[in-house]
């Protein structure tokens, strides 16, 4: 029988951090496909061209972690399953997480991280979704003569509250608040709320 286990993977190294993924125990994380999450980022590089359509309004002379680390943060501890920014109380000292971001010191806080999503706006959003957009038209060899969209139909206006055609495990269910403006540009059945 074919042994066709490798003891360890090398990866590219981070600063004075080498990166190996073994399989023989001593420090470990349970996050070690953030590597690969990071290599496949930089391939297509999404968050770069993210990162170059965000307005960053901070002062380039007092900033520690760079907007670009600060996305990456965010994103791949998303993927990774972390939606709570609280998890990056400790995630931030996760060394894998940290090679990820490319950095071998403590990542940014949670209240770095909230101020980063606090200050995105529709614009910001319209922006992302472009780069989405053209990310996706570039993964074709020749891009598609003809590109449709099908947006379900979201009308969170008050007067269509809970009679949506879009299923959910809780369709009874009435957001709370005013409507949100990036959800609902105006009503599709002419109430006039906007």
């Amino acid at each position: 029988m074919t042994n066709c286990n490798q003891e360890w993977t090398e990866f590219p190294a981070v600063k004075r951090r080498k990166v190996q993924a073994a399989f023989s125990g001593g420090d470990i994380t349970s996050d070690g496909g953030v590597l690969l999450l990071r290599d496949m980022d930089r391939r297509l590089g999404l968050l770069e061209s993210v990162n170059r359509v965000l307005h960053d309004p901070r002062d380039s002379d007092r900033v520690v972690h760079s907007q670009l680390s600060l996305l990456r943060q965010r994103i791949y501890g998303l993927c990774l399953g972390y939606e709570d920014l609280n998890d990056h109380q400790d995630l931030r000292l996760d060394p894998a997480l940290q090679t990820a971001v490319n950095r071998d010191t403590p990542l940014a806080s949670q209240a770095t991280l909230c101020r980063l999503e606090n200050r995105m706006d529709r614009s910001a959003m319209v922006a992302l979704h472009k780069v989405l957009v053209e990310q996706f038209i570039a993964s074709f060899n020749k891009p598609p003569r003809k590109l449709i969209l099908d947006f379900d139909e979201c009308c969170p206006c008050a007067n269509h509250r809970g009679r949506s055609n879009l299923r959910s495990p809780a369709p009874n269910h009435i957001p709370a608040g005013p409507p949100d403006p990036a959800r609902c540009v105006r009503c599709s059945r002419g109430c006039g709320d906007r």
